[in-house]
């Protein structure tokens, strides 16, 4: 399948997502809940989402369960919303990266502070 093609699929699949998760969800464990990311094999069978949280850890931990419990919900919405025939198997995923440039960011300041000391 063109690589082209399985992109769109992957920014369509990611709007929608976001617009679920913000608008559809009624879960009081979700709280707050950024999409990054979407990585979907070539067949467009499988897709792992990946989400930022925030919060404390308890937080995170407790929006990462209700996210877990709503995959089905959220993958009979995709089916209803793109147009594929087949609807791809969905998974959840942490993404990390914005807590590791906070850390690399911190790293740098504490570099930079203590050369001009």
């Amino acid at each position: 399948m063109g690589q082209l093609r399985v992109e769109k699929v992957q920014e369509f699949i990611k709007q929608e997502v976001s617009k679920i998760i913000l608008s559809d969800l009624k879960d009081p464990r979700i709280g707050f809940v950024t999409v990054t990311q979407v990585e979907a094999t070539g067949d467009l069978r499988s897709a792992k989402i990946y989400v930022s949280l925030m919060g404390s850890e308890e937080q995170k931990a407790d929006s990462l369960k209700g996210l877990q419990k709503a995959l089905g919900f959220i993958r009979s919405e995709i089916g209803k919303r793109i147009r594929l025939r087949f609807t791809p198997e969905l998974s959840i995923c942490l993404d990390q990266s914005l807590d590791y440039s906070t850390r690399i960011q911190e790293l740098l300041l504490k570099i930079k502070q203590e050369e001009s000391e």
